[in-house]
């Protein structure tokens, strides 16, 4: 495969669990963290990595909004929970296996 056409797939995939993520505001960031390391201020930040991989001037509120499909203080004024105090452990005792913001994409 080309590296037009992956990156192609892989634009449109990104978008897909943007998309369901954004349907799903029922999820928490902190039970996202806790299952699989990662969480939308992840992708969040991975995607304004790659915004100054590029040299495209974004901030980091610019980036979450873009992930949340809303300003990030109305989502967490909207659908964020208080963490419960087992979330809490959980996510402090898996710190080691949550996701790095690196320049991936060289």
């Amino acid at each position: 495969m080309d590296n037009k056409t992956r990156t192609k797939l892989e634009a449109s995939a990104f978008r897909g669990l943007i998309a369901h993520l954004q349907k799903r505001k029922d999820v928490q960031n902190i039970e996202l963290m806790n299952l699989s390391g990662f969480c939308r201020n992840c992708l969040s930040k991975w995607y304004l990595a790659a915004a100054k991989d590029l040299n495209i001037n974004m901030s980091y509120d610019d980036a979450r909004e873009i992930v949340y499909g809303m300003p990030y203080d109305e989502w967490k004024s909207n659908h964020q929970h208080e963490a419960s105090e087992k979330q809490k452990k959980i996510f402090q005792d898996t710190k080691a296996l949550h996701s790095h913001i690196s320049n991936h994409n060289k």
